[in-house]
């Protein structure tokens, strides 16, 4: 069984970044897409990032602000955030799905979340 877990979230200034980390244990990463994901109160969860060993694909809300990575010797996933916003304030999980999708879905394991905050 696949197993995620997300780390590095906390509270952060308007404008200000994070680094985001997702470790997956239980199975090979290079056999998965991985995504990130965000929930705020009120909404839907969103897809904002994800990266597979062929591509990687982003929201247009966080692009040029989000970079995506992977580590595949470290089996881990990273979320670099820059230029944060209020409006970033969610709980961000990491999920292994077959394809780079937005969607959340479509992806079939996902961590527990953790959770960011930007405020002044």
């Amino acid at each position: 069984q696949l197993q995620l877990v997300e780390s590095g979230g906390g509270l952060v200034q308007p404008g200000g970044s994070l680094r985001l980390s997702c470790l997956v244990s239980g199975g090979t990463l290079d056999d998965y897409a991985i995504g990130w994901f965000r929930q705020t109160p009120g909404k839907e969860r969103e897809g904002l990032s994800s990266i597979s060993s062929r591509n990687t694909n982003y929201a247009e809300s966080v692009k040029g602000r989000f970079t995506i990575s992977r580590n595949n010797a470290k089996n881990t996933v990273d979320l670099q955030m820059n230029s944060l916003k209020p409006e970033d304030t969610g709980v961000y999980f990491c999920a292994a799905g077959v394809t780079t999708t937005l969607y959340p879905l479509w992806m079939d394991y996902w961590g527990k979340g953790t959770l960011v905050t930007v405020s002044s």
